[in-house]
């Protein structure tokens, strides 16, 4: 293993979720310090530095960066300090910044975080749902299979769910988070620290109800199981009276209880019916 006396550092460093006056000094003293800071958003950092007069040098690092990137960064932290922010929050976080981690990690690069904002706990600390255990779940899955399979797999625990969403896939999550977890106390926060920040509170079906054209960056905390939910065949009964009501077909009805439930097509095709 390399000697790290010979490597520069990575600093992960947390940046505000939306107000700047949010930034800690350690922050700032590290942004302007560092040899260079790779950045999911340049122009969110830019901005960011602008405010504050830093002029340390910027290069990207986002999603499709690649190994590369990587490979660069690991040798301008030969030379120097690093810097690792995201776009918002917290880097390595349900973030691209976790591939840059990974790598210092593997390499024996020296890594430092520098503690900061995070929309999670934000989000959590002002729910009033229990935070003494709670399950962070990311960005749910894209396809709406694997995010069902995902809900699927939580159903039964208590812990307090929290997720990231983005506006145009908000209403599909919420309409999953309905049809497998049911009307459990749901709160929704909209742009957190921003001008236009909302808090909403009510169930999943509220929710869609109140949110007819999302905008702006969801962070979602639902509440967990109480362990006295009805069975598999109550519970698919339920989703499916709920789908009714939203005048859904009985066709993808049935399709979408059936890959939330486990429960066999021709069993709630009798149930629709019956309905």
């Amino acid at each position: 293993m390399p000697c790290m006396d010979d490597m520069g550092t990575l600093f992960v460093v947390a940046t505000p979720i939306g107000n700047l006056e949010d930034i800690s000094r350690r922050a700032l003293r590290v942004l302007g310090e560092v040899s260079l800071i790779a950045a999911e958003d340049t122009r969110t950092t830019r901005h960011l530095l602008t405010a504050f007069g830093i002029k340390t040098p910027l290069t990207s690092f986002f999603e499709h960066s690649g190994k590369v990137k990587v490979t660069r960064l690991l040798e301008a932290l030969d030379r120097g300090d690093v810097a690792l922010v995201s776009e918002a929050g917290t880097p390595g976080v349900s973030d691209p910044g976790y591939a840059l981690i990974v790598a210092a990690v593997e390499k024996g690069v020296p890594i430092v975080p520098i503690p900061g904002p995070s929309a999670a706990a934000t989000a959590l600390s002002i729910s009033g749902l229990p935070a003494d255990q709670y399950l962070f779940l990311g960005f749910l899955p894209r396809r709406q299979s694997d995010r069902l399979r995902t809900l699927r797999e939580v159903a039964r625990l208590s812990y307090t769910l929290v997720m990231y969403e983005a506006p145009h896939r908000l209403r599909a999550s919420l309409e999953d988070l309905l049809a497998v977890l049911g009307p459990r106390p749901l709160v929704v926060c909209r742009e957190l620290t921003k001008l236009h920040e909302e808090i909403f509170r009510g169930t999943p079906s509220d929710a869609l109800e109140h949110f007819q054209s999302p905008r702006g960056e969801f962070t979602l905390v639902l509440a967990g199981s109480t362990g006295e939910e009805p069975g598999a065949a109550a519970d698919a009964e339920a989703m499916l009276r709920e789908l009714r009501s939203r005048g859904v077909g009985g066709k993808v009805a049935v399709a979408e209880v059936a890959a939330a439930t486990g429960e066999s097509r021709r069993k709630l095709y009798r149930l629709w019916l019956g309905l």
